[in-house]
């Protein structure tokens, strides 16, 4: 097991054009279908996905289901999409690079700061704990990005 505050990656590598994998990353529909976690993603501000675009993330572990808010940081067209998940300090971020086959889809997770003290008590109290759901997630991401593989190819 690793360190919860460790940064984490996954990457895979997608039969379709990076303008099609941008689409299903722009719709929040793809990040609660593909994820093992995140159950809704629902917008605090009209827009859409847009540079400081607001939402509210709802996830669910076993029992355990909690909210976190969640602002978009990083909104790079076919490129990049990043959101701050400002309840624990996590930086989600996926990447695209266009290949002669497709789109090698990354998706990064760091801390921009320390887990906050509440976020480390319910992860040992509802998760398992920390290193437990770090692992979790990690395995998570490429669940993730096998699915929306799956989406861009299908």
């Amino acid at each position: 097991m690793g360190a919860a505050d460790r940064d984490m990656r996954a990457e895979v590598l997608i039969d379709a054009r990076p303008e099609h994998v941008w689409q299903l990353l722009t719709r929040t529909s793809t990040h609660a279908d593909a994820s093992p976690e995140l159950v809704a993603m629902l917008p605090l501000k009209p827009g859409g996905f847009r540079r400081g675009q607001w939402y509210l993330g709802l996830n669910r572990r076993k029992a355990a289901v909690w909210p976190t808010r969640n602002v978009v940081t990083v909104f790079e067209p076919q490129r990049r999409l990043a959101w701050d998940t400002t309840t624990s300090g996590a930086r989600w971020t996926f990447e695209l690079e266009p290949t002669d086959s497709g789109t090698r889809l990354v998706q990064h997770r760091v801390l921009t700061r320390t887990l906050p003290k509440i976020s480390t008590a319910f992860a040992t109290l509802a998760l398992g704990g920390e290193s437990e759901h770090a692992d979790e997630l990690e395995a998570g991401m490429l669940e993730t990005l096998r699915r929306i593989k799956a989406a861009a190819e299908s």
